[in-house]
C-alpha cells in the first residue's frame, strides 16, 4: 500500500476547526486508507503553530505514538540530500520541513501529499516527478 505524505498545514487545519481548510482536510483524511508519513520537522512546526490551542500538541504526539502519523525519516541519514533540496529551491525560501518531505517522497516512492502549501505544485521529487495534492486548494 502506498503511503501518503503529511504536511504541516494539513495537521494544523485538522486540529483547528477555525482554519479555512478544516473541513476539506477532514473529508480528505476520511477517504484515505493509506498510512500517513511525515517527518519530525513537520511535527515540530505543527506543534509550534498550534501552541495556543489547548491540547493540540498532545493530540499531535498521540497520533505519532499510536502510529497514525508515521515518521520513517531520520535527518542524520539524509542531511546531504536535504541540503541539496534546500539549495535547489532556495529562490522559493523552502523550509526544512518541505525539503524533508521532498526527500521523503523519493524514499517512499510517492508524491501523494496532504498539504495546503502551493509550493508543492512547484517542487519535484525523484526524477522530476510532480506531487499529487490530495486537498484541492482554492
Amino acid at each position: 500500500m502506498t503511503s501518503i505524505l503529511l504536511d504541516t498545514g494539513a495537521i494544523v487545519a485538522l486540529l483547528d476547526r477555525s482554519e479555512r481548510y478544516h473541513l476539506a482536510c477532514k473529508e480528505s483524511l476520511d477517504t484515505l486508507a493509506a498510512p500517513l508519513v511525515t517527518c519530525e520537522a513537520v511535527i515540530a512546526e505543527s506543534c509550534y503553530l498550534l501552541r495556543h490551542l489547548p491540547g493540540a500538541a498532545e493530540e499531535i504526539l498521540k497520533n505519532v505514538e499510536s502510529g497514525a502519523f508515521q515518521i520513517p525519516f531520520r535527518l542524520s541519514g539524509a542531511a546531504g540530500q536535504v541540503r541539496r533540496i534546500l539549495r535547489r529551491y532556495s529562490g522559493r525560501e523552502v523550509d526544512l520541513a518541505d525539503a524533508c518531505l521532498v526527500h521523503l517522497a523519493g524514499e517512499m516512492g510517492t508524491g501523494d501529499i496532504l498539504t495546503l502549501d502551493s509550493d508543492f505544485e512547484v517542487y519535484r521529487w525523484g526524477s522530476n516527478k510532480r506531487f499529487h495534492l490530495l486537498i484541492p486548494l482554492q
